[in-house]
């Protein structure tokens, strides 16, 4: 359910809707959510000064009802 709303929340902010992909990883500490977009998106998905990531964040951590989530914005730019 994360997956799909934080999903949903990044394809609202970025022109390349398609290139949107949100992984879903289970580790020690906790869940980890990492948003791949365009590199062209990458400016929109972060924000000045990181606030619009930081939004996604807190969102993403309101619906996950206290559990411990991270969301990572990987730049696909750098080698995998």
């Amino acid at each position: 359910m994360l997956e799909e709303a934080l999903e949903h929340l990044v394809k609202g902010i970025v022109d390349h809707d398609g290139d949107v992909v949100v992984r879903h990883n289970d580790g020690r500490r906790g869940e980890l959510l990492e948003v791949r977009v365009h590199p062209d998106d990458l400016g929109r998905v972060i924000g000045r000064s990181g606030r619009t990531a930081s939004a996604l964040r807190t969102v993403v951590s309101a619906l996950a009802g206290g559990r411990p989530v991270r969301v990572d914005i990987v730049d696909t730019d750098r080698a995998r």
